[in-house]
């Protein structure tokens, strides 16, 4: 067997996908141990707290390890694959050509995550009663491979009582459980093969009243048993504990850090948008519209753009180091869009620049890249101002919080056949409820007034948008 040195493999650290993140989760693995790769091969996706990013090995050669598995939280800078390049290449594919002719040898590679790698055996689990070695003849790879696994040191014959110092087997899933509902594992009677102990037992011992202490001295009070409704317990038939991480625990951060930080201000119109609705169809029809997203966010898009354009100081952020407020020249349109893995804004750079048709491009872009889950750091980054579109739920109205380090979001209820005054008369009309909030530093009551009605002015008569423009 040709024997692989270090300088052979190379290890590939998790990188900063979002200028600045210090860690990211690994989502899932495309290669595994063994499988040959290229320069510029995508072999995992990782989440950072802004979006999810494909990354890139930058070599070619053969995986030889996988340091952690799917669903762990890594550090930026830390190695996450290792892969044999060069001549080290060869060797690295090697066992596994042999694997197949004869039986492993002790010395033979070790698999680092449950699924993947060289098996240093049969198929079958390793022995676990008297038959099986000692743990101290277990490599330390094998034992911490083991430990991985869910398997720990083998468990007496009896199986209610491990003794002391031995791990009482578990697979990590059913450790959360018992850790989640504050259940020692020591003390669970397992009911599974080979001595294991199953989400059944875990529950069971939760419901199983506590034994008597008959050790305890007769003058001393016996230490309360644990209730079950202590704060570390739930029921799990019943609720639902999801990890709060990555995109969701950023927005969660950012919008508390904004709320709390900016004096938010909202003001609402309500306006009747039964033109720009027909302008909507009409575009629909133009031949240079064909195969955009023409919708009626892309003419709210466009009203906003003209409203900031006759009013530009709404197009701001607060510089609290310098105490300074800075007004931007150009406009990064943010646009909320909910996705699997929690609410993002990325934004069209330089909207204000943009025809209709390439905003209607733009925008179309933006979701579809959303709702893939594909929308990349930098998109996320530079905004100054957002829209969020709460009408495509059936919403009418809301109080958005500002996106961090803006000035203003307006949020775009649905549009609905209401009855409108209309020339004198009561007619159903499209209506709709635009909410604009604004950071109140900045932004005084005049220039957020301003900014809404405009807004609500274009919509109204969209020919606006060619005598203000």
């Amino acid at each position: 067997m040709t024997t692989m040195t270090d300088s052979s493999v190379r290890e590939f650290k998790m990188p900063d996908v979002g200028e600045g993140l210090t860690e990211a989760e690994i989502l899932k693995w495309y290669v595994q141990p063994g499988d040959t790769v290229t320069d510029g091969q995508v072999v995992c996706e990782v989440e950072t707290a802004k979006a999810a990013v494909e990354l890139p090995i930058p070599y070619d050669g053969v995986v030889r390890e996988l340091h952690f598995p799917e669903g762990t939280t890594v550090d930026v800078g830390t190695s996450i694959i290792a892969v044999a390049v060069g001549d080290g290449a060869a060797a690295a594919a090697e066992p596994v050509q042999e694997a197949v002719a004869e039986e492993p040898k002790p010395e033979g590679r070790q698999p680092v995550l449950v699924g993947y790698g060289v098996s240093t055996s049969s198929t079958k689990r390793r022995p676990r009663k008297g038959a099986e070695a000692p743990a101290a003849a277990q490599t330390p790879t094998a034992a911490i491979q083991a430990e991985l696994n869910g398997h720990g040191p083998a468990a007496p014959a009896a199986p209610a009582a491990p003794v002391t110092g031995d791990r009482p087997l578990a697979k990590p899933p059913v450790r959360k459980l018992a850790k989640d509902l504050g259940v020692d594992l020591a003390t669970v009677v397992p009911s599974g093969p080979d001595g294991i102990i199953t989400r059944e037992d875990v529950h069971a011992a939760v419901a199983a009243p506590e034994p008597a202490q008959a050790a305890a001295p007769r003058s001393e009070p016996a230490a309360p048993a644990a209730s079950p409704s202590a704060p570390t317990s739930y029921d799990t038939t019943r609720e639902t504990r999801i990890p709060v991480k990555g995109v969701r625990k950023a927005t969660a951060a950012a919008m508390v850090g904004s709320a709390f930080t900016a004096p938010h201000v909202t003001e609402f119109v309500t306006v009747d948008v039964t033109r720009t609705m027909k302008l909507v169809e009409e575009l629909k029809q133009d031949k240079e519209y064909t195969g955009l997203r023409v919708n009626p966010l892309l003419l709210i898009a466009k009203a906003l753009l003209v409203a900031i354009k006759r009013n530009p100081d709404i197009n701001a952020s607060w510089d609290e180091a310098a105490q300074e407020i800075v007004v931007k020249h150009y406009v990064n349109l943010g646009i909320a869009a909910a996705t699997p893995r929690g609410l993002i804004v990325p934004n069209i750079k330089d909207a204000h620049a943009q025809t209709l048709p390439q905003l209607a491009g733009s925008l179309g872009e933006l979701v579809s890249t959303a709702r893939e889950g594909k929308t990349s750091p930098a998109a996320m980054q530079g905004g100054t101002v957002t829209i969020t579109n709460v009408g495509v739920f059936g919403v009418d109205t809301g109080t958005p919080i500002l996106n961090p380090g803006e000035s203003a979001i307006l949020a775009v209820g649905a549009i609905k056949l209401q009855p409108w005054v209309h020339k004198g008369k009561v007619k159903p009309r499209q209506v709709t409820t635009l909410a604009l909030s604004f950071d109140h530093r900045l932004v005084d009551g005049e220039l957020g007034s301003k900014v809404l009605a405009d807004v609500a002015a274009v919509l109204e008569q969209p020919k606006r948008l060619i005598s203000w423009a």
